[in-house]
């Protein structure tokens, strides 16, 4: 994989932690993985919006490895939780006592300007899973599960 494309799937992970916060709210105790898998990718930082305009996203870089994200207001924390060659974000909701993760797919397009989330449909994965390890197997097991991913969201880099 050249790193053209490497790069467009590791801003599209933030992207769609972003999204997955938006469309489905908090709902995991423990991230994908403990630590980040990698660190913060330049092209996700800025300002995105959603397609139908109703949607604002502020991504900013913690540290080299950490992300801060503004969603509609609400602050975030996320980083990525690769696994199994797919590009996944782990989100932390920072802004309310229970600190909450949420699980993102992301794509980002070839120019870096357009980011597709998916969440992950916690229906297929319990909220119960209480460790990072059992979590990776569970998403594992699933990968190919048509299932596994809620509604995509798409946003769009603002200028």
């Amino acid at each position: 994989m050249n790193a053209a494309r490497l790069t467009r799937r590791y801003t599209f992970g933030i992207i769609a932690v972003l999204a997955c916060l938006a469309l489905s709210g908090c709902e995991y105790d423990v991230p994908i993985t403990s630590k980040p898998t990698r660190k913060v990718e330049g092209r996700l930082l800025g300002d995105w919006i959603s397609k139908d305009r109703k949607d604002k996203m502020k991504v900013r870089k913690l540290d080299d490895d950490v992300y801060i994200i503004s969603y509609n207001g609400d602050l975030f924390r996320g980083y990525h939780s690769d696994l199994a060659k797919t590009s996944f974000v782990s989100v932390q909701d920072i802004d309310s006592a229970e600190r909450k993760y949420s699980y993102l797919a992301w794509e980002l397009s070839a120019d870096g300007n357009r980011l597709i989330l998916r969440p992950i449909n916690t229906d297929l994965i319990p909220k119960e899973t209480k460790d990072s390890a059992s979590m990776q197997k569970l998403l594992e097991k699933n990968l190919q599960n048509p299932k596994l991913f809620n509604e995509e969201a798409e946003f769009t880099k603002e200028k």
